[in-house]
């Protein structure tokens, strides 16, 4: 068992870089800080990367104007951050492009520029990651790459439109091959639009992209293994998921991903002790309060009160920290708070503030569940109506429409979403799903 003490540590290790100033652009120099991130590392591999960040982040303190250095530091950075989910390397990648751009205007550093989109989206800075894939575009339209990144903001900001128009560009780029890039766009749009059987070819597409290459990543190969695990999960097919899953983990041992990813199916298969000790595993890499309150949640389900109790309270703390030093994990928080009857008008507050600019189908059906909880019925189901507007095949915002119906008195209509529902994922949660099947016989 992970103590809270240890987990703390580890958040507050993320706090330092999330209060970290994070400078723009236009500042004439801003110089890389030595102090480095700690991670833990999976491999040999990894080790040499540490090795490579220590050397990069030496140089770049040394000679901040070299932006050739800070650009091969942020790339590190990112790709570790993507192996690790290591906060703390995403705003200092964030740092040593800004100080790269400082160093070099992006009309002469376009390797700069894209550093910093890529930094600004992992770290829910959707809007300057836009704005700067479209600088980009600008800069150079030829390059399908930017069109990708343009689409992931868009997507993540809710506009639909925008992002088919700019995937459609980059295909148009792709006319004879298609790319590792431009598969995972087209899975992830195809996925929300509820079209499973594409998502997962073009997944699959990708992973044969992954793999056909001289050294393949091990981290883009076992990504897209999560992924198809994710998507089999998706729709109740637990056995398929467990085995992309374990496929991950042979593939990235102590992938964060699929350890937590593997603690779900196997909750959702009843088998708690795997569940626990896979989701044990994922915290002590990234306390992730999603990842922290499913493993609460199982604690609670096997007699474990105390420890549940522990891991609750965890995920208050770094609610707290989070909302002092970033918006990484607002929505999850609103969430935790909507699943456990807890701070209702605290968490639907949170998921409004977010949806004014975040305006993505999770982030309406995270407006449409805090409201039901917070009992503003008629914002829940506005909210609820934005969130199904694509047709997104997912357990979790079937039975968030179920609950709303049913609290309208919309029988037929809360009968119909509970259904589909269970019939489309019968376990997609150990504490939720019980209350839909309870929700449905009643």
């Amino acid at each position: 068992m992970t103590s809270v003490a240890s987990l703390l540590s580890m958040i507050t290790l993320a706090v330092a870089a999330l209060a970290a100033t994070n400078p723009s652009v236009s500042n004439p120099k801003v110089a890389f800080t030595a102090t480095l991130p700690v991670t833990r590392p999976h491999s040999a591999a990894n080790d040499i990367a540490a090795k490579s960040i220590a050397y990069l982040a030496d140089r770049a303190q040394r000679e901040p104007d070299n932006f050739a250095v800070q650009n091969r530091l942020a790339g590190y950075l990112l790709q570790r951050a993507r192996e690790t989910g290591s906060v703390e390397d995403l705003f200092f990648a964030r740092r040593a492009a800004t100080a790269s751009l400082a160093a070099v205007a992006a009309e002469r550093n376009r390797t700069g520029l894209a550093a910093l989109a890529q930094a600004e989206f992992a770290v829910h800075d959707f809007l300057a990651s836009r704005d700067h894939a479209r600088r980009l575009i600008q800069l150079d339209s030829t390059k399908s790459e930017s069109y990708a990144m343009l689409a992931d903001s868009l997507i993540e900001l809710g506009d639909y439109a925008g992002a088919d128009e700019a995937l459609k560009k980059m295909q148009a780029l792709q006319v004879d091959d298609a790319t590792f890039v431009g598969e995972t766009r087209l899975a992830r749009m195809a996925a929300l639009r509820g079209r499973t059987d594409p998502a997962r070819s073009h997944y699959l597409a990708a992973l044969s992209l992954a793999l056909d290459v001289d050294a393949p990543s091990p981290e883009a190969v076992a990504w897209c293994q999560w992924q198809l695990g994710e998507t089999e999960f998706g729709r109740g097919h637990h056995e398929a998921a467990e085995t992309h899953y374990a496929d991950a983990l042979n593939t990235l041992p102590g992938y964060f991903r699929a350890l937590a990813s593997m603690g779900r199916v196997r909750a959702a298969r009843n088998d708690w002790a795997g569940a626990i000790e896979h989701y044990e595993q994922a915290i002590r890499i990234l306390p992730d309060p999603t990842f922290v309150a499913a493993l609460g949640d199982l604690y609670q389900l096997t007699g474990r009160t105390n420890e549940a109790a522990q891991q609750y309270a965890l995920v208050e703390a770094i609610g707290r920290l989070s909302a002092a030093n970033g918006i990484l994990y607002n929505r999850q928080l609103a969430m935790f708070y909507a699943d456990h009857d807890l701070n209702a008008d605290r968490a639907y507050a949170a998921a409004t503030e977010e949806y004014k600019t975040r305006r993505d189908v999770y982030g309406a059906d995270a407006v449409a569940w805090t409201a039901l909880k917070a009992k503003k019925l008629n914002d829940a189901r506005a909210a609820m109506a934005e969130a199904m507007r694509l047709g997104t095949q997912d357990a979790r915002l079937l039975y968030h429409a179920g609950m709303i119906a049913r609290a309208g008195g919309n029988r037929q209509e809360a009968k119909q979403h509970l259904n589909a529902a269970l019939k489309l994922n019968p376990n997609f949660d150990p504490l939720q799903s019980p209350l839909a099947r309870k929700a449905l016989e009643e």
